[in-house]
């Protein structure tokens, strides 16, 4: 059967790097995709150690492992050479360093991973082959392909009254609230990556919570003007210019400052605060982060 190229198949879609599976690729392939094992969930750590002359056991606290991933089905090529050069291609999107792997599902989810097992490709005629292959997501959560972000100077206030005032009097002034408002509408709480420019003298970043809680990022150390400041609260990793470790220089005051998941009233938002003893018009803050699911 020929196949238009670049139309989508019916059933399930994904993306593998650049491999496009549930769809019919520039040469006239068809990429079928008929399994995709482990993406509905995680593996699960959690151990349970039997009490001593006593009924049960102690449990321990329970925590999401990795995800591995099976993707398999069929592929069909309008010829012999097609195929073999079908199968090569895959076996090159299968990669051993990270790649992003995206289940077009209604809301398209993506996960970062790497080969995990033996790539399996067995032609079935000269035109068909099945081809199944195993990936592992080190980091359990699926997140939107949308990445969200938000930028922040200082807080301030500029203009208003000044005197001596002349009459009739015009009372205006521009605020910036120096806070940037992070939503999660996923189901698992999601980690973002913070982004100081400097100048700026001892920046400290507050996360507010809708229950009250605070959580701080305080970081004992200047920024001189063109030095970027790196906090990814997943790794808890604190670089400078992209380069250098500032982790020590960083106090994590109530915990990492995550967005926790949605509940059934919404999103729920959290608003980071940038802070400093002294106030520079060109010191920022940046937030970006994706809405994670378990």
């Amino acid at each position: 059967m020929a196949y238009t190229p670049g139309t989508d198949i019916d059933g399930r879609q994904a993306t593998l790097g650049t491999m496009r599976f549930g769809a019919v690729d520039s040469s006239g392939v068809a990429w079928f995709l008929q399994s995709l094992e482990g993406w509905d969930s995680p593996e699960v750590r959690a151990e349970v150690q039997d009490r001593e002359a006593d009924h049960g056991a102690w449990a321990s606290p329970v925590y999401l492992g990795s995800r591995p991933i099976t993707l398999s089905g069929t592929v069909e090529a309008p010829d012999k050479v097609s195929l073999d050069a079908a199968l090569d291609q895959l076996t090159a999107a299968v990669s051993l360093t990270d790649t992003t792997l995206t289940v077009w599902e209604s809301t398209p989810k993506q996960a970062v991973v790497r080969r995990s097992g033996k790539l399996l490709a067995q032609p079935v005629t000269d035109r068909t082959a099945t081809w199944s292959v195993l990936v592992t997501a080190a980091d359990p959560r699926r997140y939107s392909t949308s990445l969200q972000s938000g930028t922040t100077g200082l807080p301030s206030t500029t203009g208003g009254l000044t005197l001596p005032a002349t009459f009739p009097i015009t009372f205006s002034a521009t605020t910036v609230s120096g806070q940037i408002s992070a939503a999660n509408a996923g189901s698992m709480d999601t980690r973002p990556v913070l982004t100081i420019a400097g100048p700026v003298v001892a920046p400290v970043i507050s996360a507010l919570y809708p229950d009250g809680s605070v959580r701080q990022l305080i970081y004992s150390l200047d920024l001189a003007s063109g030095d970027v400041l790196t906090i990814d609260t997943d790794a808890h990793t604190v670089v400078l210019n992209g380069v250098t470790s500032r982790r020590r220089f960083l106090n994590v005051s109530g915990g990492w400052p995550v967005i926790p998941p949605a509940t059934q009233g919404g999103p729920t938002v959290v608003s980071y605060q940038f802070q400093s003893i002294t106030y520079n018009p060109t010191a920022m803050l940046t937030a970006a982060w994706r809405s994670a699911w378990m």
